[in-house]
């Protein structure tokens, strides 16, 4: 039987979105589907058949659509964005009860498109499929990617580039921007509809704006302390890339440390670091104060909102303490001792992976150092306060979307080569397991290897 689509966002006001069929493509290819989602999601891989996939086919009980939003994009407001190239098909509940929806990443012009081509080139496409699935495998919240195809054009950025689109799975695509759209607006009813939906579809136990504010505070908290346990960098947290379900979302110029450095930043366009990998919870706690801002005119209780802002330095330092302590087998938190040895890492450069992974494994960690004795004294004190047999291989990953094996499997697949690809997606489908026979995913870039800078896509 066909997949039944379930839509409730179709059933909002006008002003929520525009009607959109995607535009077509002309020789759609399938690089990767995604069977284990589709199986998890309720999805028939029947119905998306590569024309579904490519846009060229509306599947049976779609609701095609353009959702609208604003945001702030590096500090400053834009009223309207909106998906400028991503058509949302619909929502599907998957046997687990969860609701989703698909969308089409690449997709074509919309209405929100000011001006771009609403395509994808082949590069971003499979960079999110990679990350997002990586950071699944390493149990972060995110956006998931269901399949990619080529559509046999191509996109012009920089350079002429073969295009793709991605078909990519989310508990739902609100974002902090959904609400600043209708907020700048003053559109109380908008905001009052938009509220109860996104309280419904996600936190149903909130019982009041409030309270729905107080989740969605607790979701972005452990969301970013999960993010720097792990090195990453999302690289452009803007408030229309900040999910109101908690999930990493949006995978352009996003990385992960290799030497680590609380000031690191990627992204080609942070030219001031906003986004580096330090600033992350600031930036996440200043998006918050964006959507505590639309809903002043539900609650008028402004003290109560800015409690629950206030609630973020807690939750995100306890999550924070939990995942360093687990990290490092700590017999107890010890936050002072957590934040000296982040410090003896940057100023040694140490690579933040193979730390971890090579402390878990009961591995020598001296030649990582710049000054092998000050790994000594440090091994020495972490001695004193660790727990044996811990669970450290359990929260350690071996593997990691390091960015030059993302490079180098982009560059092959632009030149059609997909197998690299394909290995690197199966190595980081199971981070937690060595594999000798993949031994070199685990290392960090030579220097002529090094990225230095990551691209958005657009």
């Amino acid at each position: 039987m066909p997949t039944p689509f379930d839509n409730s966002f179709v059933s909002l006001p006008k002003s929520f979105y525009m009607r959109q069929d995607p535009v077509p493509v002309a020789a759609p290819a399938l690089i990767k589907f995604n069977h284990d989602l589709a199986a998890e999601t309720g999805v028939q891989a029947l119905d998306f058949p590569l024309e579904v996939l490519a846009g060229n086919t509306v599947p049976e009980g779609a609701a095609p659509l353009a959702a609208a939003y604003a945001g702030h994009q590096f500090g400053n407001f834009v009223p309207q964005l909106g998906d400028g190239r991503a058509v949302l098909l619909g929502e599907v509940v998957g046997p687990d009860g969860l609701r989703r929806d698909i969308q089409l990443k690449g997709a074509g012009r919309t209405f929100f498109s000011r001006g771009g081509d609403g395509r994808a080139a082949i590069g971003p496409v499979l960079r999110e499929y990679l990350v997002s699935e990586a950071m699944h495998a390493l149990g972060v919240p995110t956006t998931r990617a269901l399949a990619a195809i080529t559509t046999g054009e191509t996109v012009r950025r920089e350079t002429p580039l073969p295009g793709a689109i991605l078909t990519r799975v989310a508990k739902s695509h609100l974002r902090v921007g959904s609400f600043q759209f209708h907020y700048a607006r003053q559109d109380k009813a908008a905001l009052e509809t938009l509220t109860e939906y996104a309280r419904a579809r996600h936190y149903p136990e909130a019982k009041t704006p409030l309270e729905f504010l107080d989740a969605v505070v607790a979701a972005q908290a452990g969301l970013v302390a999960k993010w720097m346990g792990l090195g990453f960098i999302h690289g452009v947290m803007n408030t229309d890339n900040c999910s109101i379900a908690g999930e990493t979302i949006d995978y352009g110029p996003c990385a992960f440390m290799d030497s680590y450095h609380p000031e690191t930043v990627f992204s080609s366009i942070d030219r001031k670091g906003r986004y580096a990998y330090a600033n992350q919870p600031k930036i996440a706690q200043w998006n918050l104060a964006q959507l505590a801002q639309t809903l002043v005119p539900l609650v008028g209780e402004v003290e109560r909102l800015e409690a629950s802002l206030h609630r973020f330095d807690d939750l995100y330092a306890a999550e924070f303490t939990r995942i360093f302590t687990a990290k490092l087998a700590l017999a107890k938190p010890d936050t002072d001792f957590i934040v000296a040895t982040l410090k003896m890492m940057a100023d040694e450069g140490v690579d933040f992976t193979l730390f971890f992974r090579r402390l878990a494994y009961g591995q020598d960690i001296s030649d990582l150092f710049t000054t092998p004795p000050t790994a000594k004294t440090w091994h020495g004190e972490w001695e004193k306060r660790r727990l044996p047999d811990a669970g450290m291989k359990a929260v350690n990953p071996v593997f990691i979307p390091r960015n030059h094996q993302i490079e180098a499997a982009l560059k092959a697949a632009g030149q059609g080569d997909f197998a690299p690809f394909e290995t690197l997606h199966a190595v980081l489908a199971t981070p937690f397991s060595e594999k000798p026979e993949h031994a070199e995913f685990e290392n960090p870039p030579n220097e002529d290897e090094r990225v230095l800078a990551t691209f958005c896509g657009t």
